[in-house]
């Protein structure tokens, strides 16, 4: 990807660091399968292994057409109260959720970019977005932010995009592990005529 004088590249790391970083995530991302847990500790992950300044983790409604913030690190409230992101006014995620990432240098003045004054209000300027996907299905979006105009090259596409598919199978996880723990918890209930807590 060219270069010019305003732009800057993510902090570049070696092979190697993307291997110890990918393994670290992957062990934080399996340390729990209670499913908010799992979503922190994602965007958490991802922010320090890539050294941005924000990670958003937004699981897709199929009712709805919604992405739904479930875990988020580095941004205000007021910005995550800009207002609802959905596929039809966010090119972005359309394309994301198609199964293409996207790189956007300056979300301030992109078009496909749905808030661009709260991102001039954030300070936010370049953004990565990538897939989660689970059996070839999206689930929802991973978009990571830099404050600084940033060329995203492949190694961090490839990278964001590996750490998507293992974070989107950790949420999976956990969401059948609610299914079940919840399912327990409704015949233990019904075999002593009182809601079952665990301990």
């Amino acid at each position: 990807m060219h270069t010019d004088a305003n732009t800057t590249n993510v902090p570049r790391r070696s092979h190697k660091d993307y291997y110890t970083a990918l393994y670290q995530a992957a062990l934080t991302f399996t340390s729990s399968l209670e499913l908010d847990q799992v979503l922190q500790s994602v965007v958490t992950s991802i922010t320090e292994a890539m050294q941005v300044d924000a990670c958003v983790l937004r699981l897709f409604d199929q009712e709805t057409g919604q992405l739904h913030l479930s875990a988020v690190y580095g941004l205000s409230g007021q910005y995550l109260a800009k207002g609802p992101v959905d596929i039809t006014h966010s090119a972005i995620d359309s394309e994301a959720l198609a199964g293409a990432p996207v790189c956007i240098t300056d979300v301030r003045v992109d078009k496909r970019f749905q808030y661009q004054h709260a991102a001039r209000d954030e300070g936010l300027v370049s953004l990565l977005c990538v897939p989660l996907e689970v059996h070839g299905e999206a689930i929802g979006v991973l978009r990571v932010y830099t404050k600084h105009e940033t060329d995203f090259n492949e190694d961090d596409i490839q990278f964001l995009s590996v750490l998507g598919s293992l974070a989107a199978l950790a949420i999976e996880n956990a969401r059948l592990y609610e299914g079940v723990r919840s399912s327990y918890q409704g015949v233990i209930g019904a075999l002593w005529g009182t809601p079952f807590t665990s301990m």
